[in-house]
């Protein structure tokens, strides 16, 4: 039953990037993703039932707070952004360097060494990225390399994250984590939401999609990843990393009818193997368990 709803889980994250591609263009990307998070925010809602939820949500408003704005609100923001120049495809394969970067924040901020197979790991991740971006070099587009630029720094926000939330959110249900972390980056996004707020009209295209991002997308898919941490472990829920491109690349070519290039398969391969080695998740046998 875990792994229908890890592939499940894989598929749906798959299917944001194909949703951003489609409503930030009308909506543009800070009030798409406003709309996101206060939607999945509602979804989430009736974890406050709870008075021990309530009081755990007081009690850490400043950490839910970093975590929402560094965790959802300025890594959606900038994925809906680079939706606007790069395909969605593109976006996924990207996405899958979010562990190497925690892996190094965790190394330079948390002291925690790496082993000579994680070192390998994070090199292999940048080749992945530069085989990726190579045929982009000749596009001369500086949108293009300001949206590459934009997700690698989202991947970056949600590497700090990940190592922010296990240092100061440490035994806060995850449930709660979500729900607070989504309603933080609502409150935070709200203002610039207004100023930026879409003046034409939205296609039924662009709110279908919204409500994917935010019911499906966000407020469902955590139910999901939650239940992954709870029922079997972090470790096993955090490995979708690895089937999101699949997903993201797959509908990509299905429904926009974006071109999958050798570059994209190469890269994607590539970053997929250095995020496997730069997480702790594959080893090869000759590379000793030590520092390096």
């Amino acid at each position: 039953m875990q792994i229908v709803e890890l592939i499940l889980l894989a598929a749906i994250w798959g299917a944001s990037f194909l949703f951003m591609r489609i409503g930030a263009p009308e909506f543009g990307p800070i009030a798409l993703i406003f709309l996101r998070v206060g939607i999945a925010t509602l979804v989430l809602l009736p974890v406050v039932r709870s008075k021990v939820a309530r009081q755990q949500l007081r009690s850490r408003a400043w950490p839910l707070l970093v975590v929402g704005v560094f965790g959802s609100a300025i890594p959606f923001c900038l994925f809906a952004y680079s939706t606007l120049y790069i395909n969605a495809g593109f976006d996924s394969i990207l996405n899958a360097t979010t562990p190497l970067w925690t892996a190094l924040i965790a190394m330079i901020w948390l002291k925690i060494p790496l082993d000579r197979s994680q070192v390998l790991g994070l090199l292999v991740g940048l080749v992945g990225v530069i085989i990726l971006v190579w045929d982009k070099i000749g596009d001369g587009l500086p949108e293009v390399w300001l949206a590459i630029g934009a997700v690698l720094l989202a991947t970056l926000s949600y590497g700090f994250a990940a190592n922010y939330s296990k240092q100061r959110l440490a035994g806060i249900p995850p449930f709660v984590v979500a729900l607070g972390s989504q309603f933080f980056a609502t409150v935070v996004l709200l203002p610039f939401a207004l100023f930026y707020w879409p003046a034409g009209s939205i296609s039924l295209s662009a709110w279908s999609a919204l409500l994917a991002l935010g019911v499906v997308c966000t407020g469902f898919a955590f139910v999901i990843y939650f239940r992954l941490i709870e029922n079997v472990s972090a470790a096993y829920a955090t490995s979708v990393t690895f089937l999101i491109p699949i997903f993201g690349v797959l509908w990509g070519a299905l429904f926009l009818s974006e071109a999958v290039s050798l570059n994209m398969i190469v890269g994607s391969v590539v970053i997929l193997l250095g995020t496997a080695l730069g997480s702790g998740k594959v080893k090869f046998s000759s590379v000793r368990v030590s520092g390096p």
